[in-house]
């Protein structure tokens, strides 16, 4: 869909006019003139709207400004097997007047969620590529090599990633089974923030990405939605639903294994969002099929049924759980060893009746 809402494709870049709720829009008065950006500066902002042009994946789709060349908005869509699956983050970006000696100042439309140890709530994106985070120096900002794409591809594939709890430093590194305990609750809270994200994304999209954003969500309503019920059910782990049937490739199939234990806040919060996402993608349109109303979340506290206990008899006559019981009775009740006699006689006598 186009920004006038034909029937067009999105493309995946193109250059529009209205910047007026970019991040950026206020800055300096200097540093808004098309005529600041000349020379070298000017070849290399149309050297990277090049690149991005020729070179943007499926899942990134960028709008620069014919009137602000310094400005651009880029749309990531989080990718499946992370708790961030099918929805959209916005970032804004402006180019510095000294571009490329600085890297590009980068700004994540959060909505006021801190979805990731990288992204802040204030819009801050942390990321050795950015200088705005320590790295090695093979991972910072180079001016004769790094680019624009660089970056959107690295905040997608570094940032935006399976296990974003061990983004944070010093929460050591995945394989430990408590570091995965905790890696599995930080995902649950993710997600939440994730939806929360979508819900925020559809009442109040960027401009220039109003009809993308629908169409969007009119495709992907219906499985998140049922990606919700099965996170909330503890039938796959978050950040691993795939479609109705749930199927992994045979790669992920241990980390979607069934999820024993969901936490109660968890529970609590995918019911109270499911049924704003079920009015959100009705408003957008999305068909959302046999898919219910009502999230119903199996609860762990069914009664517990006794069974009684079967005294069986093996083959050579001896007495199987009974003697396994008695032996264990006596020891606590001190019975001696002709008192332990009768009340073996007596239960093999139980045994047969």
């Amino acid at each position: 869909m186009t920004q006038n809402g034909d029937a067009s494709p999105f493309k995946l870049f193109d250059v529009v006019s209205d910047h007026s709720d970019h991040a950026y829009a206020a800055a300096s008065t200097a540093a808004s003139k098309k005529q600041t950006y000349v020379g070298s500066v000017y070849k290399t902002i149309m050297k990277e709207w090049r690149i991005l042009e020729n070179n943007l994946p499926d899942s990134i789709h960028v709008r620069v400004y014919e009137t602000r060349i310094e400005l651009l908005r880029a749309v990531i869509v989080g990718a499946a097997g992370t708790p961030y699956h099918d929805a959209l983050f916005f970032f804004d970006i402006m180019f510095p007047s000294d571009y490329p000696t600085r890297p590009p100042n980068v700004y994540f439309r959060s909505y006021g969620l801190r979805v990731n140890p990288n992204l802040y709530a204030s819009g801050r994106v942390c990321l050795s590529l950015l200088n705005t985070w320590a790295g090695k120096k093979q991972e910072k900002w180079d001016p004769a090599q790094s680019t624009v794409l660089q970056v959107l591809l690295s905040i997608q594939a570094l940032v935006l990633n399976e296990k974003p709890y061990f983004n944070e430093p010093g929460t050591g590194s995945p394989g430990g089974s408590a570091a995965e305990k905790k890696s599995r609750a930080y995902s649950e809270d993710i997600f939440v923030l994730t939806c929360k994200t979508t819900l925020f994304s559809l009442r109040n999209p960027p401009r220039n990405f109003e009809a993308f954003t629908a169409a969007h969500f009119r495709e992907r309503g219906s499985r998140i939605l049922r990606a919700c019920g099965a996170y909330a059910s503890g039938r796959v782990g978050v950040g691993y639903f795939r479609d109705e049937s749930e199927a992994c490739s045979a790669s992920s199939a241990t980390k979607a294994r069934a999820v024993s234990v969901v936490s109660k806040r968890f529970k609590a919060s995918m019911q109270e969002l499911y049924p704003q996402l079920i009015q959100v993608f009705k408003k957008n349109g999305a068909l959302l099929g046999d898919v219910a109303e009502v999230l119903a979340v199996e609860t762990k506290t069914t009664p517990v049924k006794v069974k009684p206990v079967k005294i069986r008899v093996d083959r050579k006559g001896k007495v199987g759980i009974a003697k396994k019981v008695i032996g264990k009775l006596s020891k606590c009740f001190c019975l001696s060893k002709k008192e332990n006699q009768k009340v073996a006689n007596s239960s093999t006598q139980l045994a047969f009746l």
